[in-house]
């Protein structure tokens, strides 16, 4: 054997010594959620039930496997009528997201909101029960990139 082809193997069991290593220590990340945020800006129905539809899969996928996922919708701009109690147009299966299934949160912007209530003479529009807010939703979206959430625009 030469010593290219000596040195070549011992590089080799090196990469896979590395390699076994780095498997061993994924089942620790397993421990952690997966953490999903979506967003919602246009006032588009088909739009707002594809947001439903992908947290619904997301969420029965991980399960699915035994797995905890987060994921946490946030609503800006158009998409805010999604989470509006009075103007909603998927209200009914929001409802039973926010009581069938806890690992999924929704967020209305603030912002928004102020907006909104500035166009109907001070009056804040309700929002659907269990929705919560934040000053700014884009700041939220950017806010969970940074701690390694995965954002997605469906």
């Amino acid at each position: 054997m030469s010593r290219g082809q000596a040195s070549r193997r011992g590089l080799l069991r090196g990469l896979v010594a590395a390699a076994s290593v780095v498997t061993n220590v994924a089942p620790s990340r397993a421990a952690e959620p997966h953490r999903l945020a979506l967003q919602i800006s246009d006032d588009d129905p088909v739009k707002m039930r594809a947001v439903l539809d992908v947290a619904a899969n997301v969420s029965r996928h991980y399960s699915g496997q035994g797995e905890d996922v987060e994921i946490v919708v946030v609503a800006f701009n158009g998409g805010l009528d999604m989470l509006l109690d009075d103007r909603s147009p998927v209200k009914e299966r929001l409802v039973n997201f926010l009581k069938s299934m806890p690992n999924v949160s929704f967020i209305a912007c603030g912002n928004t909101l102020e907006t909104l209530a500035a166009k109907e003479e001070g009056r804040r529009p309700p929002l659907i029960e269990g929705v919560s807010v934040t000053q700014v939703g884009v700041a939220a979206l950017m806010d969970l990139a940074e701690k390694n959430w995965t954002i997605v625009r469906p």
